[in-house]
Protein backbone atom coordinates (compact mmCIF):
# COMPACT_ATOMS: atom_id res chain seq x y z
CA UNK A 1 0.00 0.00 0.00
CA UNK A 2 1.40 3.37 -1.07
CA UNK A 3 2.31 6.03 1.46
CA UNK A 4 0.17 9.17 1.49
CA UNK A 5 1.74 12.63 1.09
CA UNK A 6 0.18 16.08 1.37
CA UNK A 7 1.58 19.13 -0.40
CA UNK A 8 0.62 22.27 1.53
CA UNK A 9 0.48 25.06 -1.07
CA UNK A 10 1.31 28.35 0.67
CA UNK A 11 1.59 30.55 -2.43
CA UNK A 12 -1.84 32.22 -2.01
CA UNK A 13 -2.63 31.88 -5.70
CA UNK A 14 0.60 33.57 -6.86
CA UNK A 15 2.15 31.92 -9.98
CA UNK A 16 5.45 30.27 -9.09
CA UNK A 17 7.97 27.57 -9.98
CA UNK A 18 8.06 26.02 -6.51
CA UNK A 19 4.87 23.99 -6.74
CA UNK A 20 5.86 22.50 -10.09
CA UNK A 21 9.20 21.42 -8.61
CA UNK A 22 7.60 19.85 -5.53
CA UNK A 23 5.08 17.91 -7.64
CA UNK A 24 7.82 16.66 -9.96
CA UNK A 25 10.00 15.54 -7.05
CA UNK A 26 7.15 13.57 -5.50
CA UNK A 27 6.28 12.06 -8.89
CA UNK A 28 9.74 10.49 -8.94
CA UNK A 29 8.52 8.31 -6.06
CA UNK A 30 5.12 7.44 -7.52
CA UNK A 31 5.74 3.74 -6.86
CA UNK A 32 5.91 4.40 -3.11
CA UNK A 33 3.96 7.63 -2.61
CA UNK A 34 0.58 9.02 -3.64
CA UNK A 35 0.03 12.71 -3.03
CA UNK A 36 -2.73 15.30 -2.72
CA UNK A 37 -2.40 19.08 -2.77
CA UNK A 38 -4.07 21.57 -0.42
CA UNK A 39 -4.43 25.30 -1.15
CA UNK A 40 -3.90 26.50 2.40
CA UNK A 41 -3.85 30.29 2.15
CA UNK A 42 -6.20 30.94 -0.77
CA UNK A 43 -8.89 28.35 0.02
CA UNK A 44 -8.15 27.50 3.67
CA UNK A 45 -7.67 23.86 2.71
CA UNK A 46 -5.93 21.92 5.49
CA UNK A 47 -5.84 18.10 5.59
CA UNK A 48 -6.76 15.91 8.50
CA UNK A 49 -3.39 15.20 10.09
CA UNK A 50 -4.23 11.50 10.51
CA UNK A 51 -4.72 10.92 6.77
CA UNK A 52 -1.14 11.49 5.61
CA UNK A 53 2.30 10.11 6.34
CA UNK A 54 4.42 12.83 4.69
CA UNK A 55 3.92 16.59 4.43
CA UNK A 56 5.77 19.11 2.27
CA UNK A 57 4.84 22.71 3.06
CA UNK A 58 5.85 25.18 0.36
CA UNK A 59 7.30 28.65 0.18
CA UNK A 60 5.12 31.65 -0.48
CA UNK A 61 4.89 35.43 -0.62
CA UNK A 62 4.34 38.00 2.08
CA UNK A 63 4.79 38.42 5.80
CA UNK A 64 5.10 35.04 7.59
CA UNK A 65 3.76 36.63 10.79
CA UNK A 66 0.43 37.59 9.22
CA UNK A 67 -2.68 35.55 8.41
CA UNK A 68 -6.41 36.08 8.22
CA UNK A 69 -7.18 34.32 11.49
CA UNK A 70 -8.63 31.33 9.63
CA UNK A 71 -6.12 29.61 7.36
CA UNK A 72 -3.20 30.40 9.65
CA UNK A 73 -5.07 29.11 12.70
CA UNK A 74 -5.95 25.89 10.87
CA UNK A 75 -2.36 25.52 9.65
CA UNK A 76 -0.88 25.94 13.13
CA UNK A 77 -3.40 23.48 14.54
CA UNK A 78 -2.22 20.96 11.96
CA UNK A 79 1.40 21.49 13.03
CA UNK A 80 0.46 21.01 16.69
CA UNK A 81 -1.45 17.81 15.89
CA UNK A 82 1.47 16.38 13.94
CA UNK A 83 3.93 17.35 16.67
CA UNK A 84 1.75 15.81 19.41
CA UNK A 85 1.35 12.64 17.35
CA UNK A 86 5.10 12.31 16.91
CA UNK A 87 5.77 12.94 20.61
CA UNK A 88 3.34 10.20 21.68
CA UNK A 89 5.44 7.13 22.56
CA UNK A 90 2.48 4.87 21.75
CA UNK A 91 2.45 6.08 18.13
CA UNK A 92 5.01 3.90 16.37
CA UNK A 93 4.16 5.25 12.93
CA UNK A 94 5.37 8.83 12.86
CA UNK A 95 4.63 11.65 10.40
CA UNK A 96 7.37 13.34 8.38
CA UNK A 97 7.36 17.04 7.52
CA UNK A 98 9.48 19.32 5.33
CA UNK A 99 9.07 23.13 5.58
CA UNK A 100 10.26 25.44 2.77
CA UNK A 101 11.00 29.18 3.10
CA UNK A 102 7.68 30.88 4.09
CA UNK A 103 6.53 27.71 5.86
CA UNK A 104 9.91 27.43 7.58
CA UNK A 105 9.58 30.99 8.89
CA UNK A 106 6.06 30.27 10.14
CA UNK A 107 7.14 27.05 11.84
CA UNK A 108 10.11 28.70 13.57
CA UNK A 109 7.77 31.44 14.81
CA UNK A 110 5.06 29.02 15.93
CA UNK A 111 7.44 26.82 17.91
CA UNK A 112 9.19 29.87 19.38
CA UNK A 113 12.61 28.88 18.09
CA UNK A 114 13.82 32.29 16.91
CA UNK A 115 12.94 35.83 15.88
CA UNK A 116 11.44 36.54 12.45
CA UNK A 117 12.33 39.92 10.98
CA UNK A 118 12.27 41.76 7.68
CA UNK A 119 15.63 41.95 5.91
CA UNK A 120 17.25 45.28 5.14
CA UNK A 121 17.19 44.18 1.49
CA UNK A 122 15.82 41.11 -0.25
CA UNK A 123 18.01 38.01 -0.59
CA UNK A 124 17.64 36.72 -4.13
CA UNK A 125 19.61 34.46 -6.44
CA UNK A 126 21.98 31.51 -6.24
CA UNK A 127 23.93 31.85 -2.99
CA UNK A 128 26.24 29.76 -0.78
CA UNK A 129 25.15 28.56 2.65
CA UNK A 130 27.24 26.82 5.29
CA UNK A 131 26.69 23.67 7.33
CA UNK A 132 27.02 23.78 11.10
CA UNK A 133 28.96 20.99 12.83
CA UNK A 134 25.69 19.10 13.34
CA UNK A 135 24.68 19.85 9.76
CA UNK A 136 27.79 18.09 8.49
CA UNK A 137 26.33 14.84 9.82
CA UNK A 138 22.64 15.40 9.05
CA UNK A 139 21.32 12.70 6.71
CA UNK A 140 19.45 15.21 4.53
CA UNK A 141 22.60 17.22 3.78
CA UNK A 142 24.86 14.24 3.07
CA UNK A 143 26.30 14.46 -0.42
CA UNK A 144 26.54 18.25 -0.40
CA UNK A 145 29.80 20.21 -0.09
CA UNK A 146 30.35 22.89 2.55
CA UNK A 147 29.37 25.47 1.59
CA UNK A 148 26.67 24.34 -0.83
CA UNK A 149 24.58 26.53 -3.13
CA UNK A 150 20.87 27.25 -2.90
CA UNK A 151 18.15 29.32 -4.54
CA UNK A 152 17.00 32.17 -2.32
CA UNK A 153 14.04 34.52 -2.73
CA UNK A 154 13.06 36.15 0.56
CA UNK A 155 12.40 39.46 2.24
CA UNK A 156 12.26 37.93 5.73
CA UNK A 157 14.73 36.03 7.88
CA UNK A 158 15.00 33.77 10.91
CA UNK A 159 17.56 35.11 13.41
CA UNK A 160 18.41 35.23 17.12
CA UNK A 161 17.77 31.58 18.01
CA UNK A 162 16.35 30.86 21.47
CA UNK A 163 18.75 28.10 22.36
CA UNK A 164 16.79 27.00 25.42
CA UNK A 165 13.75 26.38 23.20
CA UNK A 166 15.89 24.49 20.70
CA UNK A 167 17.11 22.28 23.53
CA UNK A 168 13.60 21.77 24.88
CA UNK A 169 12.35 20.65 21.45
CA UNK A 170 15.45 18.61 20.64
CA UNK A 171 15.97 20.85 17.60
CA UNK A 172 19.26 21.79 15.94
CA UNK A 173 20.50 24.46 13.54
CA UNK A 174 22.12 22.65 10.61
CA UNK A 175 22.84 25.49 8.17
CA UNK A 176 23.63 29.22 8.34
CA UNK A 177 23.66 32.11 5.88
CA UNK A 178 26.80 32.86 3.89
CA UNK A 179 29.64 34.55 5.78
CA UNK A 180 29.62 38.30 5.07
CA UNK A 181 32.76 39.87 6.52
CA UNK A 182 31.95 43.31 5.11
CA UNK A 183 28.69 43.78 7.07
CA UNK A 184 27.78 43.54 10.75
CA UNK A 185 24.38 41.88 10.25
CA UNK A 186 23.66 38.64 12.07
CA UNK A 187 23.79 35.53 9.90
CA UNK A 188 20.33 34.11 9.33
CA UNK A 189 19.40 30.51 10.15
CA UNK A 190 19.08 28.61 6.87
CA UNK A 191 18.03 25.11 7.95
CA UNK A 192 16.74 23.46 11.12
CA UNK A 193 16.33 19.87 12.19
CA UNK A 194 13.14 20.37 14.25
CA UNK A 195 13.05 16.71 15.28
CA UNK A 196 13.91 13.26 13.95
CA UNK A 197 10.88 13.50 11.65
CA UNK A 198 10.67 17.24 10.89
CA UNK A 199 13.08 19.37 8.85
CA UNK A 200 12.96 22.81 7.28
CA UNK A 201 14.97 25.19 5.10
CA UNK A 202 14.93 28.96 4.62
CA UNK A 203 15.97 28.43 1.00
CA UNK A 204 14.32 26.54 -1.88
CA UNK A 205 15.81 23.02 -2.14
CA UNK A 206 13.05 22.04 -4.57
CA UNK A 207 14.33 24.48 -7.22
CA UNK A 208 15.53 22.74 -10.39
CA UNK A 209 18.21 24.48 -12.42
CA UNK A 210 16.89 23.55 -15.86
CA UNK A 211 13.32 24.66 -15.22
CA UNK A 212 14.39 27.87 -13.53
CA UNK A 213 16.84 28.64 -16.32
CA UNK A 214 14.04 28.36 -18.88
CA UNK A 215 11.74 30.43 -16.67
CA UNK A 216 14.15 33.30 -16.05
CA UNK A 217 15.39 33.33 -19.63
CA UNK A 218 11.97 34.55 -20.76
CA UNK A 219 12.29 38.25 -21.70
CA UNK A 220 9.58 39.44 -19.29
CA UNK A 221 11.05 37.47 -16.38
CA UNK A 222 14.56 38.70 -17.15
CA UNK A 223 13.30 42.29 -17.21
CA UNK A 224 11.48 41.80 -13.90
CA UNK A 225 14.62 40.51 -12.15
CA UNK A 226 16.86 43.20 -13.65
CA UNK A 227 14.45 45.95 -12.60
CA UNK A 228 14.23 44.60 -9.04
CA UNK A 229 17.78 43.39 -8.42
CA UNK A 230 20.02 44.66 -11.24
CA UNK A 231 21.83 43.14 -14.22
CA UNK A 232 24.75 41.83 -12.15
CA UNK A 233 22.48 39.86 -9.80
CA UNK A 234 20.57 38.46 -12.77
CA UNK A 235 23.74 37.25 -14.51
CA UNK A 236 25.10 35.74 -11.29
CA UNK A 237 21.87 33.79 -10.89
CA UNK A 238 21.98 32.52 -14.49
CA UNK A 239 25.61 31.44 -14.11
CA UNK A 240 24.76 29.66 -10.85
CA UNK A 241 21.88 27.80 -12.49
CA UNK A 242 24.15 26.61 -15.31
CA UNK A 243 26.75 25.20 -12.90
CA UNK A 244 25.95 21.49 -12.41
CA UNK A 245 27.72 21.46 -9.04
CA UNK A 246 25.40 24.09 -7.56
CA UNK A 247 21.59 24.09 -7.79
CA UNK A 248 21.30 20.84 -9.72
CA UNK A 249 23.18 19.06 -6.93
CA UNK A 250 21.07 20.63 -4.16
CA UNK A 251 17.88 19.75 -6.07
CA UNK A 252 18.98 16.13 -6.41
CA UNK A 253 20.00 15.85 -2.76
CA UNK A 254 17.93 17.43 0.00
CA UNK A 255 14.28 16.65 -0.74
CA UNK A 256 15.10 13.24 -2.30
CA UNK A 257 17.10 12.45 0.87
CA UNK A 258 14.06 13.51 2.93
CA UNK A 259 11.68 11.35 0.92
CA UNK A 260 13.95 8.31 1.00
CA UNK A 261 14.48 8.79 4.74
CA UNK A 262 10.71 9.04 5.37
CA UNK A 263 9.94 6.03 3.16
CA UNK A 264 12.56 3.92 4.93
CA UNK A 265 11.32 4.85 8.41
CA UNK A 266 7.65 4.34 7.51
CA UNK A 267 8.33 0.95 5.92
CA UNK A 268 9.82 -0.18 9.25
CA UNK A 269 6.45 0.40 10.94
CA UNK A 270 4.41 -1.35 8.26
Amino acid sequence: MALQAAILNMYNGIPNQGMRCIRELLDQYRQEIRWDEFDVRQKCEVPDYSDYDIYISSGGPGNPLEGDGKWDKAYYELLDQIWAHNQDPEQRRKKYVFFICHSFQMACHHFGLAEISRRKSASFGVLPVHKTELGKHDPLLLGLPDPFHVVESRDWQVIQPRLEVFEEHGAHIVSLEKIRDHVSFERAIMAVRFSFEVFGTQFHPEADAEGMLQHFSQPEKRLQVVENYGETKYQQMIDGLKDKDKISLTHRTIIPNFLRFAIKQLEKTG
